[in-house]
């Protein structure tokens, strides 16, 4: 029998048929199979569950890789798993899950989306910083995870020290939240500054500083790399001028600055204007260490007498162990052999005494320092550690 070519039309008006009839056959198949799935189901967990419980993580892990099925239910059941593994410090086990997870062809894009974040937080847990930022940005636009991806994007970019990025990752961040970002953004324009200084970079310096304070208004950090810039340029009395902006922008870092506004005050011969400055700033606020340059002003201009009864007066109202260890100080210069024995064993006392109260403590988690940070080492909170005594505690501002 002759071969018939058929006609064209023919074939055009037949695809849709093969099409469907394709479609309803598949989804007859894939209901068989999922029958099968939901029966099988539960014995291949059970027995994953079982090794787990065992202590034999990786035989589990090979168990339910094998059952995993593209099946909404086993798939969170699976990224259960995964963080679970996880949250035990097993990063390895955790990785191998979400990889597995991700290789499935047909996920739901949701479920991808997830899978995709637990990898990335996997990676970023176990120090591959490129690996999780890979990640982390392939999911900052998708639905649920913009906020936690941008969070750990800023986390890595502040470990790399790539300020830029962290500059710009902050900013969406506080777009997207409405949360303030901009005391942040600041500090990153200063450890900018810092290195920029560390490299003798002083014009881009001072420029960073000023661009720190055009987002963040109190950043006191950055009006103490501008009053540095002046001193630079010798200009003393521009330095006093910037520094004491110090005092509006957080009065809890005064102190952090009395000694460098104290030297420029005697390198242009104002001891008289020092001791105003110091004087009005102590009716204002509480602070040692205030009162200890007052004190060494008095005790200059009118001598050591004068200056006891000044540490006296203020020992009575504000009693602190760092007061009377300067007033033994004053004594000491004045007594006979006898006597100054007895007070210097006292002021090895006290000395120990302030060694163990003075320093600086974080006003977020209380992390005690010797020397002030810009971020906590402990919570990683920026602008939050202060300066503590135990006259002082509790007396934070908070960001």
């Amino acid at each position: 029998m002759p071969y018939k070519v058929m006609d064209p039309l023919w074939l055009l008006l037949l695809l849709p048929i093969a099409m469907v009839s394709g479609w309803v056959a598949a989804r007859l198949d894939q209901r068989s199979r999922l029958q099968h799935k939901r029966q099988s189901f539960p014995q291949a967990y059970i027995e994953g569950l079982n090794f787990l419980l065992n202590e034999q993580p990786d035989k589990a892990i090979e168990v339910f890789i094998k059952a995993l099925e593209v099946d909404p239910e086993t798939v969170e059941t699976h990224l259960a798993i995964g963080n679970l593994f996880r949250r035990r410090g097993e990063i390895e086990r955790a990785t191998r899950i979400h990889q597995n997870l991700i290789a499935r062809p047909h996920l739901e894009k949701l479920q991808r989306y997830q899978a995709l974040f637990e990898l990335a937080q996997d990676y970023h847990k176990a120090g591959l910083l490129d690996r999780a930022e890979n990640l982390f940005l392939e999911v900052v636009d998708a639905p649920l995870h913009g906020e936690a991806a941008l969070n750990n994007l800023v986390d890595i970019y502040q470990q790399e020290k790539d300020w830029n990025k962290a500059i710009q990752t902050c900013k969406k961040l506080g777009r997207l939240t409405g949360d303030r970002t901009d005391y942040v953004i600041a500090q990153y324009y200063c450890e900018q500054a810092d290195q920029a200084e560390a490299e003798q970079d002083y014009e881009l310096a001072e420029n960073l500083a000023h661009r720190a304070l055009s987002v963040d208004k109190t950043c006191v950090r950055a009006t103490m790399l501008l009053g540095k810039a002046a001193l630079r340029s010798n200009d003393h009395l521009e330095a006093i001028k910037i520094w004491r902006k110090v005092e509006s922008q957080d009065p809890h870092l005064l102190g952090e600055v009395v000694s460098l506004i104290a030297a420029s005050f005697t390198a242009v011969g104002d001891e008289s204007g020092l001791q105003m400055f110091l004087q009005s700033a102590l009716n204002r606020h509480s602070d040692m260490t205030l009162m200890l340059a007052l004190g060494e002003v008095i005790e200059r201009k009118e001598g050591n007498k004068a200056a006891q009864q000044f540490v006296l007066d203020w020992l009575r109202s504000h009693p602190s162990a760092a007061g009377l260890e300067r007033l033994i100080e004053l004594r000491l210069a004045e007594t006979g052999a006898h006597g100054q024995r007895d007070l210097e064993i006292l002021k090895g006392i006290i000395s120990g005494l302030i060694e163990q109260h003075v320093g600086y403590a974080c006003s977020r988690c209380g992390f005690r320092a010797k020397s002030l940070h810009w971020q906590c080492p402990s919570c990683r909170r920026w602008a939050t550690i202060k300066p503590f005594s135990a006259n002082t505690e509790g007396q934070y501002a908070e960001r």
